[in-house]
């Protein structure tokens, strides 16, 4: 039997306060928002809140960083200064996982991401972040990687070093304690 995904009202209070501080904490990701607006989106909506707490459980420190005025939702982005803790030391995905004969690793980006209810970051999204703070200066998180790379095994990639963002490759069975992912969740 699946887990209900569900918080208790404890649970959601304490994550609210937590996000509701971290949000006060760094105007700068999200000007002209008033987080009212976002508690109240994400009060509606039990299951997202559930992976935001996944988030944050898995030291993710999500926070609001873009409002879309046509779909009046709320994106938020992992906004830990390093890639997130609890989702290091994982290849790309499920089929590299399987590739694995010797020493695989717990799990795999794709199948956290699925598990916890988000989107792995694409490079897009990846350096739209960097924008908003300093990122990734010691580790690195998976990106979204294009078919035709990893169709070759492939997967890509980044991190923040000599204030720039780069982009590297590694076959997607790869994994390292320094590496993870990043997710994003609409609201």
């Amino acid at each position: 039997m699946a887990a209900k995904k569900v918080l208790t009202n404890e649970q959601q209070e304490q994550l609210l306060s937590t996000l509701k501080a971290r949000f006060l904490q760094h105007m700068e990701r999200h000007p002209n928002i008033d987080w009212e607006n976002v508690q109240t989106k994400l009060e509606a909506n039990p299951v997202k809140l559930w992976s935001l707490n996944e988030m944050e459980r898995t030291e993710g420190e999500p926070d609001v960083v873009a409002y879309n005025h046509e779909t009046d939702t709320y994106t938020f982005m992992d906004c830990s200064a390093e890639s997130p803790k609890g989702r290091r030391s994982i290849c790309y995905d499920q089929e590299a996982l399987d590739a694995r004969k010797k020493n695989k690793p717990e799990d795999s980006a794709m199948n956290m991401a699925a598990t916890m209810g988000i989107d792995i970051l694409t490079e897009v999204e990846y350096r739209s972040l960097q924008q908003l703070g300093k990122f990734d200066l010691k580790t690195s998180s998976w990106v979204l990687t294009p078919p035709d790379i990893r169709r070759l095994g492939g997967a890509i990639f980044c991190d923040r070093r000599y204030e720039t963002i780069f982009m590297y490759h590694n076959g997607a069975d790869s994994y390292y304690g320094a590496r993870g992912f990043r997710g994003s969740l609409t609201v």
